[in-house]
């Protein structure tokens, strides 16, 4: 079945790639002079979530920890004035708990009343390099694994397309979160990695269609025509799957609390992203390669005549 749309997305290709070249090159030129600014799981250190009953003077207390040399200490308010996060680096020769009650004594007294610890999470430094290094390698061997079961299903230039999306995504994502400052930590590496699934289920999908219309298409009709119509009939499923797991998401970055806020973050802007390189940069690129209606039609069996004896 057919649709009814007629919407020219490709006819916008240049114009999306301009734009997903300058948004890839923010987040590599990103990396290179802030990366990332990584959470306890990856630095090791320790991580403090304090409340008070009134606005939270940062400066002073900043101060405070600087003059009983803490003068690395992270501090940021989050959610209120009231509610203030501090990250340490690894600190030796101190057990967690006199520590714990050594910076509660330092922030306390650099505010007109003491607060309370509502949050405390100690990750050592060795921990924090395995994680990185096991994270990087759950990266990779999940994007060769996608980058293998593409290249074995399609064409090499829906290949090509499709992990150039996969990698587009990938970068993207975590470029917002270096461009912004916002905590990297397993949470979002976990959010990374879902997006890898589900960008590619959403680049096959279009690919499938893509294939299909090829088929059963008339032959006067230019692959340009061929993939629009097949981008049109995909486009009520594309926004029906990524509006429901949009709405979903944004509930959980408004209400699930501070433990999936970055989980929920990363993969709003995922799903945003895989939908969109869905359209304009796997099947785009696939077309900008050159793909032809050969590629994609089935391959011909060797005709072979059996005489009877």
């Amino acid at each position: 079945m057919t649709s009814s749309r007629s919407i020219d997305f490709l006819g916008k290709r240049k114009l999306a790639f301009v734009f997903s070249g300058t948004l890839f090159l923010i987040s590599l030129l990103s990396f290179v002079v802030k990366g990332l600014e990584l959470g306890i799981d990856f630095t090791g250190g320790s991580l403090y979530e304090l409340h008070y009953n009134q606005a939270v003077d940062l400066d002073k207390m900043r101060g405070a920890l600087e003059q009983h040399d803490f003068g690395d200490a992270s501090l940021q308010h989050f959610g209120s004035s009231q509610d203030v996060l501090i990250r340490l680096k690894p600190v030796t020769g101190i057990s967690q708990i006199d520590l714990t009650e050594k910076v509660l004594g330092i922030t306390n007294a650099s505010q007109p009343q003491p607060g309370e610890v509502r949050r405390v999470e100690f990750v050592g430094p060795q921990v924090g390099d395995e994680l990185i290094n096991d994270g990087l390698l759950a990266l990779f061997f999940s994007l060769i694994g996608v980058m293998l079961y593409v290249s074995m299903r399609f064409e090499w230039k829906l290949s090509v397309g499709a992990i150039a999306a996969l990698f587009h995504d990938t970068v993207i994502t975590m470029g917002f979160f270096s461009v912004f400052g916002w905590e990297f930590d397993m949470t979002v590496l976990s959010a990374i990695l879902a997006l890898i699934g589900y960008s590619i289920n959403d680049t096959i999908v279009v690919y499938d269609r893509i294939r299909e219309t090829t088929r059963s298409s008339r032959v006067r009709e230019t692959m340009h025509e061929i993939v629009n119509n097949a981008l049109n009939d995909t486009l009520s499923r594309t926004i029906l799957t990524s509006l429901t797991v949009f709405l979903t998401l944004l509930a959980l970055a408004f209400f699930g609390g501070k433990v999936i806020h970055g989980f929920a973050i990363a993969m709003l802007i995922g799903v945003v992203k895989g939908t969109y390189s869905s359209i304009y940069i796997a099947s785009s690129l696939a077309l900008t390669l050159g793909l032809t209606r050969e590629d994609l039609m089935p391959p011909e069996k060797d005709a072979t005549v059996n005489e009877l004896p």
